[in-house]
């Protein structure tokens, strides 16, 4: 299948416009020479929305479109899970993480770690996060990317690949976290308007002409299966969505890490003009993240009934997008591109970010003096270059033999997650916590995770999360009591510091989580 003329030009208008729009957002006024500031935190400027656009433009990408639509086709809404309790984790974020954040002006996770424990493991996890960065999160990001790319264009994939990623290294390349984020309200805009066709398209299709609505009761019909939010133990994929443990149990690890710890989305918020912009931005996210299951989730369910033979889950997407006429079909082909280079461009900017100010910037545990803005800025423009040739080169041998690249990406980060979440916990609500606790998180995570994915297998990896963040809990409690160090070594302020909200955030707050039990109530 290939594109239309008419597609052809609306695809290259999409390239050609936010490409030009992500360089005049980040033009810098005359004889302002560009810092690190500028480079990687944009200014420390950005308003509300383009905070919660950002935030989902990051994590909206190929891994979800593509990888969650697959799951939805092999799985069913069960998978909306990932999106709809990250709905309620931005809330824990917004009203309790990055009050303590932005009162401390920190612009790094590692550099919260170092101000926190010390430097050994603001190292250790700065490397961490790199190869983490690359050789997981962005080589998945383009891989799914150049299969839809490559399914819906007939484009060879490994074209597509390379493409997706030069472009959107190019993109913010110059401008930074700034041409990012500005742009990313245009693009998230053609996010949702590109899903909501392909998701009304198919429900229509199911319905025979009969309407959207009419679609979606003939779909809970054919497939009921596809609809429990709750899957049970005999299910056959009960493994990846272990039942109540999703809701009460180790999804609420992962979403902790993801959304309150991980640099390439925290970066955004830390990157608010005011703690209560960040708030509203999340907010604003929240609810989009409600809305994400209708565009990613509902038309890999729908290919079960309008394409029932596929080869492999993840082709779910590409394929609902062939109902598409010309025009339609370029405009929601720019949409999934727009989600791929937004999110491509945005773990490139958090990799400069992190191996820029985390590791070249730094001597010793505290920052070198030697080196100017300009040079930090060139060093960051190196980086993101380097990260995206290496994702390029590894991304088919790491990631061409699985079905369901959305579940490898979360199994595998799993491993890390259980003492993310501790450390990070710990440091910022539990003023005795240690450097030599958090080493021990960190060792007890991985090792811990190694074990049980090996000598008991059957363990779903959500429920070993769940297993391991409280062993590593209670492992660093204890290291940390047994091997006090000098207060003086915490230079994280958290006195003071005041969680309380305005009432327009615990209003909103509220309406997710009432929205939340309705959907959970209605598909148990």
């Amino acid at each position: 299948m290939g594109l239309a003329t008419i597609d052809l030009v609306v695809v290259a208008a999409y390239a050609i416009g936010i490409f030009a729009l992500a360089q005049w957002v980040s033009r810098e006024k005359a004889g302002h020479e560009r810092n690190s500031t500028d480079y990687f935190l944009a200014s420390k400027a950005l308003p509300w929305w383009a905070i919660g656009a950002s935030l989902i433009a990051a994590n909206i990408s190929a891994e979800q479109i593509v990888g969650m639509s697959g799951s939805g086709y092999a799985i069913g809404l069960a998978i909306a899970s990932y999106e709809w309790m990250a709905a309620a984790t931005l809330l824990i974020v917004g009203k309790w993480f990055l009050p303590i954040f932005l009162a401390n002006d920190i612009h790094t996770m590692p550099q919260f770690l170092n101000e926190r424990y010390g430097p050994r493991i603001r190292t250790l996890m700065a490397v961490f996060w790199l190869g983490l960065y690359i050789f997981v999160n962005l080589t998945s990001i383009i891989w799914l990317g150049s299969i839809a790319v490559s399914g819906v264009t007939g484009l060879d994939q490994t074209i597509a690949l390379i493409g997706l990623g030069l472009f959107a290294l190019l993109y913010q390349l110059w401008g930074g976290l700034k041409a990012v984020a500005m742009t990313d309200i245009v693009q998230v805009t053609l996010l949702v308007l590109g899903g909501l066709i392909v998701s009304g398209l198919t429900l229509n299709e199911i319905s025979g002409g009969q309407g959207i609505i009419a679609g979606f009761h003939r779909l809970t019909e054919l497939q009921p299966g596809h609809f429990d939010m709750i899957l049970s133990r005999d299910h056959p994929f009960y493994r990846d969505l272990p039942g109540l443990s999703v809701v009460i149990g180790g999804m609420w690890i992962a979403n902790l890490s993801y959304w309150g710890f991980n640099q390439y989305i925290i970066q955004r918020a830390l990157a608010a003009k005011s703690l209560a912009e960040a708030q509203k931005g999340i907010v604003f996210a929240a609810f989009l993240k409600l809305l994400m299951p209708v565009i990613i989730v509902l038309p890999g369910i729908a290919a079960v009934v309008l394409a029932p033979n596929l080869e492999r889950p993840d082709q779910a997407y590409p394929t609902m997008m062939r109902l598409l006429p010309p025009g339609l079909l370029g405009l929601v082909f720019a949409a999934l591109v727009a989600a791929i280079i937004a999110s491509t461009a945005s773990k490139i900017n958090s990799i400069a970010t992190i191996f820029t100010l985390d590791l070249y910037a730094q001597k010793g545990g505290a920052q070198r003096q030697d080196v100017s803005e300009h040079r930090l800025v060139t060093v960051g423009r190196t980086a993101a270059a380097v990260a995206i040739l290496l994702a390029i080169v590894t991304a088919r041998p790491l990631l061409g033999s699985f079905d369901q690249a959305f579940q490898y990406i979360q199994e595998y980060t799993g491993f890390f997650t259980p003492g993310i979440v501790v450390i990070f916990l710990l440091g910022l609500f539990w003023p005795r916590a240690t450097e030599a606790g958090a080493l021990t998180a960190a060792v007890v995570s991985f090792g811990g995770s190694l074990l049980l994915k090996f000598l008991a297998p059957e363990i779903p990896f959500i429920d070993r999360m769940a297993i391991v963040f409280f062993a590593a809990l209670a492992l660093a409690v204890i290291v940390s009591l047994a091997r006090p160090q000098p207060a003086a070594t915490n230079r994280i302020v958290t006195r003071g510091v005041s969680t309380a909200t305005p009432t327009s955030f615990n209003v909103a707050a509220l309406a997710v989580v009432a929205i939340l039990i309705a959907l959970y109530a209605s598909w148990w």
